[in-house]
């Protein structure tokens, strides 16, 4: 398995938009939460989040491939388990269907990213004092990040964790990335 610093280096080589960096060190700070909270290796799920958009400097116009390039990438290099997330985090597009909790765990870690981060850019404090209530609000208001799926956040109850558990995890988790994240 790839080692976080080695994950990093090769997310970072595929010349991604600065957004996207930021978004894959979010989306590991939340699936480390998530694997802690779960009872599973905070590791594997971290560095899984940290490369699960690893292929999308080359797929974003071909979103049909979006994930499984990633795995191609990555065959050999992580368990089966962690491409099996990475390929069924875009199952809309592959057709790869999300079967098990860190499938759902990585598409539920991954979106709700979006509508934190869109949270925290609106706010004087940004990330500091979210909290659950003003997300779930949030949710609610369709034309806020109009484009983050509320469906698949709520996959968190896949997971057996309430929407309020979910954001109390990924707050924390998200607020610890912030200043390398640009969320301070």
């Amino acid at each position: 398995m790839l080692t976080r610093d080695e994950a990093l280096a090769l997310v970072r080589a595929q010349n991604p938009e600065p957004h996207m960096i930021n978004h894959a060190v979010q989306t590991e700070a939340v699936m480390r939460a998530l694997a802690l909270r779960l009872g599973h290796d905070p590791e594997l799920w971290g560095v899984t989040g940290l490369l699960h958009d690893l292929d999308y400097p080359a797929t974003k116009d071909n979103p049909a491939r979006h994930g499984l390039e990633a795995v191609a990438l990555l065959a050999g290099r992580m368990p089966d388990d962690a491409l099996q997330a990475i390929a069924a985090h875009n199952e809309e597009c592959t057709g790869v269907a999300a079967a098990n909790p860190f499938d759902f765990a990585l598409r539920a870690a991954e979106t709700a990213t979006g509508l934190i981060s869109a949270a925290a850019l609106v706010r004087p404090t940004r990330m500091q004092g979210m909290e659950p209530k003003s997300l779930k609000k949030k949710m609610k208001d369709k034309a806020f990040a109009a484009a983050v799926s509320r469906e698949r956040i709520r996959e968190c109850e896949r997971l057996g964790l309430t929407l309020d558990d979910f954001f109390l995890l990924a707050i924390p988790a998200m607020t610890g990335v912030a200043a390398e994240t640009g969320l301070a």
